[in-house]
């Protein structure tokens, strides 16, 4: 049940709460606040850890506090240390440090085993027989209270089974050590939940030292009163676990009493949030790994290219609610364009390229014109571009027969701008055996340098990127779109991989850039005129085969 701590709904009701627990004093007078971040090593961190992370290092920052990381790796089916490292990289990404406060829950495997004996000892847990069958049968419902015919063994019994299960004498499932707590209770967490369980499984850190494992709502009151943790924040599944979380710390010997706090986990349309399911896609190939940038895990995000600020500031502006609710996706990529649009340098690429020959330009002549690298950011400074006879334009840019309103390159058509260069004509073009336009031919007005006539005539034509023929640079482009084509794949009774977007990515090769592009690498992004933002592939990109991922289109449909 909801207690009282919930009827105080600010800006930030967790530091409402924090507020109130410093004001009132008690058992939180003149501690840091001090909290955690807490991620399981059985997969990689996702953009709804981003809004633990910014919860917790941020509750942390705004008091002056401390946020531990603990890997909570008490379950061995599940752990690797790959995991812990590619959290970790995430962590610091996302710009937080959590000093030399890094910490495991199997650090603490013995500490938690003496506080299991320690309520064996108090008559409030006891070894029990029921197999998971049975345990089912016996559990009840709202109106049958749970049983258990092992709930009265003897405390020297209990504590016996309990020694013997630790030296690995019984096999996995033949007993569980259960805490006393109230088979009639309308909590089910509260009907004697289990509290350890045997397990022969060899653990990533502990070896083969163990063979019996604690359960999370065990565990994880514990780690924190270890580690003199304050305020546990956690979503908000873990409510209905509170009392059990309140129970375990009460009746064990810790030094502390952290206080849990409850928040809703964040949902985005068009994506999937469970790490179980994004392994699924992983071990399938249906993406490239769990860095394929159309996952939403951050390590995905950073090689698509978005920015620890922009996942910072989509963190702080979602807020923190009680109320479960599901963000677009779209708002995520505003907050990256939000973030490029003011740091990203400015390029021109050509994706779709078709040659374009200015007849009347000198066949042996070539110049440069200077440009800004981005006009949000003068400190950037400028960049030249070359200009030759020859150049590539997006084909879109062109149409031998042009349809009603259509204001880029035809036979006869418009004149149209070349971005910062000269006003060019189309004036013919050629195609291949199969009709495909091969080539566009064009004349320029000489004294239109820079893009403007010198007699001042309006231009009615539009004004079109390029790139030069002589100094272009190959590039292989990759476009993303969502992953998933159902707003909601995992909703309801629905298979989630059957709402795979089959155009979620387009691979387009023989894309020509600027000649400074030669050699840039990861994490650099580029705002490339009328097409997107784009960075630089972090795995696949090298100086002899450049690789780009488009971080978002220009276009924000979103409404803030």
């Amino acid at each position: 049940m909801p207690d009282e701590r919930e009827s105080v709904m600010g800006q930030n009701f967790i530091h409402d709460f924090i507020d109130q627990d410093i004001a009132q004093g008690g058992q939180f007078e003149g501690m840091t606040v001090h909290t955690r971040f807490p991620p399981e090593p059985n997969g990689y961190l996702h953009i709804g850890h981003a809004k633990a992370i910014f919860i917790d290092f941020g509750t942390a920052e705004k008091y002056g506090g401390l946020c531990n990381l603990r890997m909570d790796d008490t379950n061995p089916t599940k752990e690797d240390e790959e995991y812990v490292d590619a959290i970790q990289e995430d962590i610091h990404w996302l710009g937080y440090d959590w000093g030399d406060r890094f910490f495991f829950a199997s650090d603490y495997f013995e500490r938690m085993y003496e506080c299991a004996v320690e309520l064996i000892k108090k008559g409030l847990a006891y070894v029990c027989e029921l197999t998971p069958e049975e345990f089912r049968e016996y559990r009840g419902d709202v109106n049958t209270p749970a049983r258990s015919p092992w709930r009265d063994r003897p405390v020297e019994e209990s504590l016996d089974l309990f020694e013997r299960m630790r030296a690995g004498e019984f096999p996995n499932g033949k007993y569980t050590l259960r805490a006393k707590i109230d088979l009639e209770s309308g909590n089910f967490n509260m009907r004697d939940p289990v509290i350890y369980r045997i397990n022969h499984m060899h653990h990533h850190r502990q070896g083969d030292k163990w063979c019996i494992y604690p359960m999370y709502d065990f565990a994880h009151p514990l780690e924190y009163a270890f580690e003199g943790i304050t305020h546990s924040l956690c979503s908000l599944e873990f409510e209905d676990h509170r009392p059990l979380y309140d129970w375990v710390i009460a009746n064990c010997s810790v030094p502390s009493k952290p206080r849990q706090i409850e928040f809703a986990r964040l949902g985005i349309n068009y994506t999937v949030m469970s790490k179980r399911k994004l392994r699924l896609l992983v071990e399938e190939g249906r993406v490239s790994g769990w860095d394929d940038p159309r996952m939403p895990t951050l390590c995905g995000l950073r090689r698509r290219g978005y920015t620890p600020r922009s996942i910072r500031n989509f963190s702080e502006r979602n807020g923190v609610s009680k109320a479960a609710s599901t963000v677009e996706f779209g708002f995520l990529e505003h907050c990256l364009r939000e973030d490029l649009n003011e740091t990203a340098r400015r390029a021109m690429a050509v994706l779709r390229p078709v040659k374009l020959v200015i007849t009347n330009y000198p066949a042996d002549k070539s110049e440069t014109f200077t440009v800004e690298n981005n006009p949000n950011r003068p400190e950037d400074g400028t960049r030249e571009v070359t200009f030759s006879r020859e150049l590539y334009v997006e084909a879109d840019d062109f149409l031998p027969e042009p349809v009603p309103k259509y204001k880029r390159l035809y036979p006869g058509g418009p004149e149209c701008r070349l971005k910062g260069a000269y006003l060019i004509r189309c004036v013919g073009y050629e195609t291949d055996e199969n009709g495909n336009v091969t080539e566009i031919s064009a004349e320029y007005d000489p004294d239109s340098r820079g893009g403007d006539p010198a007699d001042g005539r309006k231009v009615k034509g539009a004004t079109l990127h390029w790139v030069d023929a002589a100094t272009a640079v190959d590039a292989e482009v990759r476009l993303y779109d969502n992953l998933f084509s159902d707003e909601a794949p995992d909703a309801g009774d629905k298979n989630f991989l059957d709402c795979l977007n089959p155009g979620s990515l387009e691979v387009l090769t023989g894309c020509k850039v600027e000649a400074g592009l030669a050699g840039v690498e990861a994490p650099a992004s580029f705002q490339f005129m009328r097409q997107g933002y784009f960075c630089v592939d972090n795995k696949d990109s090298s100086p002899d085969h450049l690789v780009f991922n488009r971080s978002v289109s220009l276009k924000d449909s979103f409404k803030v």
